[in-house]
């Protein structure tokens, strides 16, 4: 049986009790440049299974939903209750060729935009950090809630390139 959004949001969340998100999020880019650091070109390119990302599609995906965590924090923190559109993460890596894009531009675009929001989110008073979006699958959200989220999302792709790599 497939995943449902709420099985997604509960497995996620999981990742990161009791760890402190900023602190996941930074760390994260200098994992990934370790996990693919002396993999051969073909092994990160490499789907694991039809229908499966490679690990390079995997990291230009992280660099591509930092994009949109950018855009979706500073929407919350302007406009509280701002609505959050999803997005097709398969449309856009269709889009975004993901298959042409080498694993340090991917991993160099990441590390850019997630160095960014961290510089943001350290800076934010306590009732920026509480502002929201009514993000369409997911429902409300606060700017706290994002940033543990985006933590998670990490942990989960770390695992999937971990995986990969067995």
């Amino acid at each position: 049986m497939p995943e449902t959004t709420q099985d997604y949001s509960d497995r996620l969340a999981g990742y990161v009790d009791g760890l402190d998100p900023l602190i996941v999020q930074q760390e994260t880019p200098d994992k990934l440049a370790r996990l693919i650091h002396g993999i051969p070109v073909q092994q990160l390119s490499g789907r694991p299974e039809p229908g499966k990302w490679s690990i390079i599609e995997i990291l230009a995906h992280m660099a591509e939903d930092e994009l949109v965590s950018s855009w979706r924090y500073r929407q919350m923190i302007e406009h509280d209750g701002e609505v959050l559109h999803g997005f097709d993460q398969d449309l856009w890596a269709r889009l975004g060729n993901y298959g042409e894009w080498s694993a340090s531009e991917a991993l160099d675009l990441f590390r850019l935009l997630r160095n960014a929001n961290l510089r943001m989110l350290r800076a934010l008073s306590p009732e920026e950090w509480e502002r929201s979006g009514n993000h369409m699958e997911r429902g409300r959200i606060t700017v706290r809630e994002l940033a543990r989220h985006m933590a998670a999302h990490d942990i989960n792709h770390i695992l999937q390139i971990e995986a990969c790599l067995r």
